[in-house]
């Protein structure tokens, strides 16, 4: 049985595509290097901001990473100050997230966004849905490792096999994989169903209302 649902953020619950080029090309443009494609952050992210930054600088221009401490700070100061700027949630997820809470589900957000932007978002787009928070700190290993989720799952007093991960890439499908949970793989976000089937999503949601779904048909395992 589904006791809590844990999800990542970007990608996921929000759409920051535009919000992660805007900034990284402005940092980019500062340093003559050459800004990139909007397209091409939803291969850089994934894997927390500092890998985004890698592998954004190398394909600018800067093989050797010689900017990436500049860029790096940069990045995340000016996400700690205006996390929001040009991100949106995805259609019908405020409205799943209200049925899940109404179904007395626990929700956690797990995300390789630094914790402090992460905490901005969840309360400017999503206040009143979450009961916790986890975002990327020198406290909790970034994923995939499952030290987010299962630090959720044991705050919520439900085991890993009691929790749905749910997020968009890769590296959310090895993370719900390694704490023990049900993954659920979405096609709303950044990355394809190939991706998400070979990298072990137990169920692909098309769409956010799916989660409804997938939730009733898991009450009984």
């Amino acid at each position: 049985m589904i006791k809590a649902c844990i999800f990542d953020l970007d990608g996921t619950l929000a759409n920051t595509l535009e919000s992660m080029a805007y900034v990284a090309n402005e940092i980019l443009e500062k340093m003559n290097l050459q800004p990139q494609p909007t397209e091409n952050f939803k291969y850089y992210s994934g894997e927390g901001a500092d890998m985004l930054i890698r592998r954004c600088l190398k394909d600018a221009g800067d093989p050797e990473l010689l900017n990436y401490e500049q860029c790096r700070n940069l990045y995340r100061k000016k996400f700690d100050e205006d996390p929001l700027y040009k991100v949106v949630p995805y259609d019908g997820i405020l409205e799943t997230l209200e049925e899940l809470k109404k179904q007395g589900m626990k929700l956690a957000v797990c995300s390789n966004k630094p914790h402090v932007a992460a905490v901005k978002v969840i309360r400017q787009m999503f206040e009143g849905y979450f009961d916790l928070v986890i975002g990327q700190s020198d406290a909790v290993r970034r994923k995939p490792a499952p030290d987010g989720p299962l630090k959720a799952a044991e705050e919520f007093g439900v085991t890993p096999q009691e929790c749905m991960y749910v997020g968009d890439t890769r590296t959310d499908m090895e993370t719900g994989k390694a704490a023990g949970m049900h993954t659920v793989g979405v096609l709303w976000g950044f990355r394809d169903r190939q991706e998400l089937e070979s990298s072990g999503a137990d169920v692909i949601a098309q769409r956010p209302q799916d989660l409804l779904q997938i939730c009733e048909e898991w009450k009984d395992d």
